[in-house]
């Protein structure tokens, strides 16, 4: 769809690998392939069940906050963990200011792995159904921080100022594939921001048909 349209991953069972970068740790059932560094995919995610806390302080320091809550639950429930851990960002813009919030999620590889409501001793984490939804992703890869997300999102933003028969249909998130274990250099994430046709397209701009959308594409 956009940046490095010659960027390409390469899988092996569920692992899969861009030069430096990987994940080895398996993605929830039924969710499209990640994107690599530097490209731009359209994606359609199916409904996942995650357990998810929230929170408002600056948002680097959240995931350190939000880790642990969520690494207990699913201990607790003796449920594997998944790849990537995401993160929602509410009132996130270009300004350089810290979102409004934010709220991290843990995902289970498959809903039956566990019952939605809320977590049996921390009540701060709930377990949810997401709706189904279709993104515009931009591949990142470097030490995981706001500011690399929030530039994502503006090349993001960019795009759809090209493509007017697409608009953003809420707020940014990212993917984070890659835990502590990974060299800063060689972590593997993404910015999102999902999209739907816009109902009347601008007169000007260049880019695909409103068709639906796909899995994945580039």
């Amino acid at each position: 769809m956009g940046g490095d349209a010659s960027a390409a991953i390469r899988q092996e069972g569920d692992n899969y690998f861009f030069g430096s970068a990987s994940i080895t740790t398996p993605l929830p059932a039924g969710y499209p392939a990640p994107t690599p560094p530097g490209a731009i995919d359209m994606k359609t995610y199916p409904s996942v069940r995650r357990a998810q806390i929230s929170g408002s302080v600056t948002p680097d320091l959240g995931m350190n906050v939000g880790f642990f809550p969520l690494f207990n639950h699913i201990k607790r429930r003796e449920i594997a963990m998944t790849s990537p851990v995401e993160m929602d960002y509410t009132g996130m813009s270009n300004s350089g200011d810290n979102p409004d919030g934010w709220t991290m999620a843990f995902l289970y590889r498959t809903p039956e792995l566990g019952d939605v409501g809320a977590d049996e001793r921390d009540e701060r984490v709930k377990v949810l159904d997401t709706q189904p939804v279709t993104v515009l992703a931009i591949g990142l890869q470097g030490f995981y921080r706001v500011g690399r997300i929030r530039d994502g999102v503006a090349a993001l933003e960019k795009w759809l100022a090209d493509n007017p028969q697409w608009e953003a249909a809420g707020d940014a998130r990212a993917f984070y594939y890659n835990g502590p274990e990974k060299r800063n250099r060689d972590k593997w994430a993404e910015a999102q921001l999902p999209i739907r046709p816009r109902a009347t397209p601008a007169a000007s701009g260049t880019g695909p048909s409103g068709a639906a959308p796909v899995t994945a594409a580039r």
